[in-house]
C-alpha cells in the first residue's frame, strides 16, 4: 500500500499480543449472521485480512465451512492458527495471492479493505469477482465521512494507539467501481460496532457475470 505497506504491518505486528484483549468490544455476530443466510450451509470461505482468525474464520469454521485465511502480519497468523488450526494460513498481500477462478463460495474483507489505498480496489474487486462461485457472495467493511470524517480519505488514524492507513472514496463512487469490476450490492448499511461507524457492504456477481453452476 505504498509507502504504507509496511507501516501497517508494523502496527498488526506491534498490537497483535493485546489483541485478544481488545476483540470482546466489537461483536460482529449480527453481521455474520445475516451474511450467513445468504449462502449455502457449508462451503469454501477465502477471508482476506484475516487476523487473529476470531471471529470470522472460527464462525465459518464451527459451521462446517473450510476456510482460507490470508494476511501480511506473521504474528496474527500465528494468532490464527491457535484459534482455527483448521484453517489454511496463507501470509501474502491480499493484491499478490492468486486463486482459481471460481473457488469460493464467499469472501470476506473485514476492517482490511480501507489499509489499501481506494484507487486500486476496482482492480482487486475484479479478481474477488474471478474467483468467486457464480452464486457467491462478498462482504466488506468500507471506511466513510463516519469515521474519517471526509468524503473521500488516504491517511493516517490512530486505532489501538497504533497510527494506522486508511483510504476510501465516496459511496456512490465505490458502487462504480464495483459495478466497473462486475459486482452488484445486495446490501449497504452504516453499522456501529465497538464504537466505530462503517459501511457494511454485501455484493454478489452481477448478472451479466453469473453463470449456472454445472
Amino acid at each position: 500500500m505504498q509507502d504504507s505497506r509496511e507501516d501497517v504491518r508494523r502496527a498488526y505486528e506491534a498490537f497483535a499480543a493485546t489483541y485478544d484483549g481488545q476483540r470482546g468490544q466489537f461483536n460482529l455476530d449480527p453481521v455474520l449472521d445475516a451474511f450467513l443466510a445468504r449462502l449455502p450451509k457449508q462451503g469454501a470461505l477465502l477471508d482476506l485480512g484475516c487476523g487473529a482468525g476470531e471471529p470470522v474464520a472460527r464462525t465459518f469454521i464451527e459451521r462446517g465451512w473450510t476456510v482460507t485465511g490470508v494476511d501480511f502480519c506473521h504474528a496474527m497468523l500465528e494468532l490464527a492458527a491457535r484459534a482455527c488450526p483448521t484453517m489454511q494460513c496463507i501470509q501474502a498481500d491480499m493484491r499478490e495471492v492468486e486463486f482459481p477462478a471460481a473457488h469460493f463460495d464467499a469472501i470476506c474483507l473485514i476492517y482490511s479493505l480501507f489499509h489499501l489505498p481506494w484507487r486500486e480496489h476496482t482492480a482487486l474487486f475484479s479478481r474477488l469477482r474471478d474467483w468467486l462461485k457464480p452464486q457467491g457472495r462478498l462482504l466488506f467493511t468500507y471506511a466513510t465521512a463516519d469515521y474519517t470524517g471526509q468524503e473521500r480519505f488516504e491517511g493516517e488514524k490512530i486505532f489501538m494507539d497504533q497510527r494506522l492507513f486508511y483510504s476510501h472514496t465516496t459511496p456512490e463512487e465505490l458502487t462504480t467501481q464495483l459495478t466497473t469490476a462486475g459486482l452488484a450490492i445486495e446490501q449497504a448499511e452504516r453499522r456501529t460496532i465497538g464504537g466505530e461507524c462503517f459501511l457494511w457492504v454485501t455484493a454478489r456477481l452481477a448478472d451479466d457475470h453469473r453463470v449456472p453452476e454445472r
